[in-house]
């Protein structure tokens, strides 16, 4: 892999704050690493919590792609873009607007028409989607973000992630998820991608990360697929984390 240049996109619920170690990991392995922020997401988290914009509420998927790509646009080359949750989305939406040298999608929502009957997704899922609720903002709580996110952690350990890591968020963001401006070409070559899941994975289960991964199918185009037991969806921060950041960065050395 030529470029040098990592662009990390941070998923729902969260800020660029959640790269901390990320980021720290692959510059000290001479990468460029940028961890922009999503709009209406900058931040220190706990006051995010109390004193959210407004606007976020109105907030779109596609102007959280756009937001990334204005980014990319002014980098000197294609970057390696790595997205978790909502990012792993992202990853794949500008890689098929020939945006990147390579993604990496960890956890990462699919793209339009791929879908999963898991429980444990539409019980992560729906209170952050629920139509009935318009354009207010989705405010996460302790207990929600256990199950979702850390249900492997003790309580304990899950509310301190919380405390540091936890934002509000749009709905109307992951609904967007569900619109034209998800989809991508399954039949296009596509850059090298890499599709990371967690085992134990609520809110993006597994199989889903597996059927996404399948979705693509240019037989001239490099993807693999590592899933890693024992992971929920806090696998870029729970313990074991540097397995994976490892696991992501020798399948780049091997491009």
């Amino acid at each position: 892999m030529t470029s040098k240049t990592i662009v990390f996109i941070h998923g729902l619920f969260v800020n660029p704050k959640s790269w901390i170690h990320w980021k720290t990991y692959f510059e000290e392995r001479d990468y460029i690493c940028h961890t922009p922020a999503n709009p209406y997401h900058e931040g220190e988290p706990s006051v995010l919590r109390e004193h959210f914009d407004p606007a976020l509420g109105e907030l779109t998927f596609e102007e959280e792609v756009e937001n990334i790509a204005n980014l990319v646009k002014t980098l000197p080359e294609k970057p390696i873009l790595i997205g978790h949750s909502l990012g792993g989305l992202v990853v794949q939406k500008l890689l098929s607007l020939g945006m990147g040298a390579a993604g990496v999608c960890i956890d990462g929502v699919p793209p339009k028409g791929i879908f999963t009957t898991k429980w444990s997704f539409w019980e992560s899922n729906f209170p952050v989607l629920n139509f009935f609720k318009g354009n207010t903002v989705f405010e996460p709580n302790k207990d929600w973000f256990h199950y979702a996110f850390a249900h492997l952690m003790p309580r304990s350990e899950s509310d301190k992630v919380f405390d540091e890591l936890v934002v509000p968020e749009s709905r109307n963001v992951p609904r967007g998820t569900l619109g034209k401006y998800a989809e991508v070409d399954f039949e296009a070559p596509h850059q090298p991608l890499l599709f990371i899941a967690g085992e134990k994975d609520h809110i993006v289960p597994a199989p889903l990360n597996l059927e996404n991964f399948h979705a693509y199918k240019d037989r001239g185009s490099k993807k693999l697929y590592i899933e890693f037991p024992g992971r929920t969806h806090y696998i870029c921060g729970m313990p074991g984390w540097q397995e994976v950041a490892g696991q992501v960065y020798y399948w780049l050395k091997e491009l």
